[in-house]
């Protein structure tokens, strides 16, 4: 919004207007802005949801040092979504896309996130959507983002269905069609992932934002012709404005952290993690980085994969591996402190976004 009344209406009474026209300065501002939302909601939206009485309920597969925080305030994911889109629409570029298809998935993963915080609060307990009920919702609603990604990359004269992987010459893999059930995968085990990882005080909230950071860089990049050229990525027009939505979630991010460092005021229950792993999967799809997700995002790879492991380690030996899956709660129950988990986790993953930089210049 403020893009066009600044550098298309009023730049020829101003120069300096001229700003408004970079990402780099918008995406500083969708930062601060989301920041400065998501600290106000907070603030005003905690003692509301403690007055109505919207508290979690400890759900049974947590250890018994979780009891402590039954009755802490939900749903927080409201304080990050108000922040970011109050922020995006202020910040981004209308005429672009490609925005708006992110925007729109993230908003999907939203509503289905909310619903079912929505139905655990109606019915006092940990009984929300059906399992099965809430997959297909995910599925369904990245099959509509990824397909009208593949779309995109139509449109913009880019390699449909394509895949370009990091640290190998010359590494591209057409998939064709195929493509979209591959960006599901990335969206819908992205999404839970982040969800999985949400079992303590910030643990989700820090990696997140250490994923977003090199999601930004690798944004910025693939959206100039001239850097994406000298650093052999794929030019993506339009893609470059995504890196102003990725600093409206860190803000919010931030601010929410405020209230969610430990110990935690509030949770940002599904409304929160569902939504905030889809974005981080649908740009990575957007942007052609599915790998260098991976790796940035390695903490919700490790949480993922250390519950896959004790399921099936359960159900072929009768064994598990871990005290408890996900393996934060493994952790917890070796005796860590809470506290020195979630610093852990959040240095691993600062190492591993450093890390997946290397594939700026490792083609």
């Amino acid at each position: 919004m403020l893009y066009y009344i600044f550098y298309e209406k009023l730049i020829h009474f101003f120069s300096p207007f001229n700003v408004f026209h970079y990402i780099t300065f918008r995406l500083i501002m969708a930062s601060l802005t989301s920041l400065f939302i998501s600290l106000w909601l907070g603030k005003a939206l905690i003692p509301v949801l403690k007055n109505l009485q919207i508290r979690d309920q400890f759900k049974g597969f947590e250890p018994d040092s979780h009891k402590k925080k039954s009755g802490t305030p939900t749903i927080g994911g409201l304080i990050i979504w108000g922040g970011f889109f109050s922020s995006s629409l202020l910040w981004m570029r209308f005429d672009v896309d490609i925005n708006w298809i992110v925007s729109l998935g993230v908003f999907l993963f939203v509503l289905i996130g909310f619903l079912d915080d929505f139905l655990k609060i109606k019915r006092g307990n940990n009984n929300g959507l059906k399992a099965k009920t809430k997959f297909l919702m995910q599925i369904l609603a990245s099959f509509f983002v990824a397909y009208m990604i593949f779309e995109y990359d139509k449109s913009v004269g880019l390699c449909m269905g394509c895949i370009y992987v990091p640290f190998v010459k010359n590494g591209v893999l057409n998939l064709g069609l195929f493509y979209v059930v591959f960006a599901m995968f990335v969206i819908v085990g992205t999404s839970n992932a982040v969800n999985l990882t949400d079992g303590l005080d910030g643990l989700a909230t820090g990696p997140s934002l250490t994923t977003i950071m090199p999601l930004i860089v690798f944004s910025y990049i693939s959206g100039n012709v001239i850097f994406s050229r000298y650093l052999h990525l794929p030019y993506i027009v339009g893609v470059g404005e995504l890196s102003v939505l990725l600093s409206a979630l860190a803000g919010s991010l931030l601010g929410f952290l405020w209230y969610n460092c430990y110990p935690a005021e509030i949770f940002m229950g599904d409304t929160g993690s569902l939504a905030i792993g889809a974005m981080l999967g649908i740009v990575a799809v957007a942007i052609k980085e599915e790998v260098v997700l991976a790796i940035a995002g390695g903490i919700f790879v490790m949480e993922t994969l250390s519950v896959i492991i004790q399921v099936t380690s359960y159900k072929t030996r009768g064994e598990r591996v871990f005290r408890m899956a996900p393996i934060h709660h493994h952790f917890e129950l070796k005796g860590w402190p809470e506290s020195k988990v979630i610093v852990r986790f959040w240095i691993i993953s600062l190492v591993l976004a450093l890390l997946s930089l290397t594939a700026l210049k490792l083609r």
